[in-house]
């Protein structure tokens, strides 16, 4: 939300990159494109697709990287899709959602005693105590002041911090209308009975910029992430 290596000790197999797409269907989209377009990650019909292909989403496979973790605080998490696996592999795992207003008021119905979601950086981490891992899949580059919205999350004092799908610039930031199919976002299959096209803006980020803005850690690995095409993957660690 702020939704979408790939590192098999970090990133779970079973959380989509972009659609594979088969020859007919490709050429469906080319042909028939859709005629209209909503736009946000505030938009209702953006989220209920996110909401409803998340509750149907059933993923499996491994992901070390929350073995025996106790708390993830999951930044851009849509509605829950990373808790879904991380709760089968960790049961007594403990994961907070940071999204928009409009997808937290639509998933709360899926809020248990170990999955909750939240607006706010800083409620979230007060629902979970001492954070082991700050999570992010593809989500910095939606937020109106990324810069701002990373120091906030260091301020929160996790021990890792793993991003992963971030665009980044090879100068200054810059600001783009990046366009989707509604069935692409979100987890799963697609349940759109009417194909639409989504815009939102995304911002490439500086390399120099989202480095500094890590305050009192320090990166352990990096490298290209092959779940989306220019974008990076980083692993902080506190100093």
């Amino acid at each position: 939300m702020f939704l979408i290596v790939v590192d098999g000790r970090h990133l779970p197999k079973s959380v989509p990159g972009p659609p594979v797409m088969n020859f007919i269907q490709r050429v469906r989209r080319k042909v028939f494109r859709p005629r209209e377009t909503i736009e946000g990650y505030e938009n209702p019909e953006l989220v209920e697709t996110i909401f409803r292909k998340t509750i149907n989403y059933k993923p499996a496979g491994d992901w070390p990287l929350v073995a025996g973790l106790r708390t993830v605080l999951d930044f851009g998490g849509g509605a829950g899709r990373h808790y879904k696996l991380a709760c089968q592999l960790s049961p007594d795992i403990r994961w907070a959602v940071v999204e928009t207003p409009a997808m937290v008021r639509r998933a709360k119905e899926l809020a248990t005693d170990q999955l909750m979601f939240f607006v706010q950086i800083g409620k979230a981490a007060d629902w979970l105590g001492s954070v082991d891992l700050i999570y992010s899949n593809g989500a910095i580059q939606y937020v109106p002041d990324a810069f701002k919205t990373i120091r906030d999350l260091c301020a929160v004092g996790a021990e890792t911090m793993v991003w992963h799908r971030v665009p980044i610039s090879d100068g200054e930031p810059r600001r783009e209308v990046q366009t989707s199919y509604l069935s692409d976002n979100g987890p799963g299959q697609s349940l759109a009975l009417k194909e639409k096209l989504v815009t939102y803006e995304r911002q490439w980020i500086s390399e120099q910029g989202f480095v500094q803005a890590h305050e009192g850690y320090r990166i352990v690995e990096r490298g290209p992430d092959a779940g989306e095409q220019g974008t990076q993957q980083f692993k902080f660690s506190s100093c």
